[in-house]
């Protein structure tokens, strides 16, 4: 089963390692055009799945879901957009600090409380964040604020999926962020539209499609095995991106740069490991 598991999360690691290089590879489009796309290729598998296993579309809690659709528009558009000023494994790393703002969040909205070690790992991620612009030059200031505040509105995500609990099938809530964000792209984008020529189709489908099965695979490898022997693999993905964008657009990174995301990168898996060894303890006694 862990063999299964860890097949599956390198697969999703892989296909939104690659979902990154064609939103990279997609700079000449306008942002929201790609947004727009991105959610396109995906409701194709969505709406399918929904009707065969005739599931309400419009789900349960509403205004949750419609909420967890405009917030996820606005990360992804803003970790789309942070994409055309730095590297791909800087963005990637920066956005996966999501976790240290949802904290921030649960403790304010859901009256969560947070341990000790948690704030520790949680400062050791930023630490990475601080090294990576205070250090390294290569780090674009608008394309940190943008990734930033990508992290910020996916930490509201995770509470407001929280929030929606059990109560809506996995797949409505998805389908939900796609659709809103199809809307929101494609209006946004009609004054800049730009219409794709031959294959630029195929890419920008296929942003959804690598997308969609980076999402599905990743929660068959949750679903398969503990999370903390497999949660933390889903930060290969930096890997992943770090060496194809290396390869693909000759991407350099600097040792500065390299100890910036090794921070980020562990401090958020101690989190991982510690919350779930913590809880596993509780049960136990």
């Amino acid at each position: 089963m862990q063999k299964k598991a860890i097949f599956y999360m390198t697969v999703s690691a892989l296909a939104f390692a690659l979902l990154n290089v064609l939103v990279k590879q997609s700079g000449n489009f306008n942002v929201n055009q790609v947004v727009f796309f991105r959610s396109i290729g995906t409701l194709f598998f969505t709406i399918p799945y929904l009707i065969k296993n005739k599931i309400n579309f419009l789900g349960n809690k509403k205004q949750l879901l419609i909420a967890r659709g405009v917030v996820g528009c606005i990360a992804m558009t803003l970790f789309f957009m942070s994409l055309n000023h730095l590297s791909m494994g800087s963005a990637v790393s920066i956005r996966y600090i999501s976790p240290i703002f949802a904290a921030f969040f649960a403790v304010f909205l859901l009256k969560e409380h947070i341990k000790y070690f948690q704030w520790f790992c949680f400062l050791l991620a930023f630490m990475g964040v601080v090294i990576l612009k205070g250090f390294d030059s290569n780090i674009d200031t608008i394309g940190l604020v943008y990734a930033l505040l990508s992290a910020v509105f996916t930490g509201l995500v995770y509470i407001i999926i929280r929030k929606i609990g059990n109560s809506d099938h996995p797949i409505v809530i998805v389908n939900y962020f796609m659709i809103i964000s199809a809307i929101i792209g494609g209006v946004l984008s009609i004054k800049h539209w730009t219409n794709p020529q031959g294959l630029e189709w195929l890419l920008l489908l296929s942003l959804g499609i690598f997308g969609y099965f980076g999402q599905v695979y990743m929660t068959k490898a949750l679903q398969t095995t503990e999370v903390n022997q497999v949660a933390p693999l889903k930060y290969i993905e930096v890997v992943f991106t770090m060496l194809i964008g290396a390869i693909w657009f000759k991407e350099i990174y600097t040792l500065i740069s390299l100890l910036g995301i090794i921070l980020i990168i562990v401090g958020l898996t101690l989190n991982i490991v510690l919350k779930t060894k913590l809880k596993s303890y509780k049960l136990r006694n």
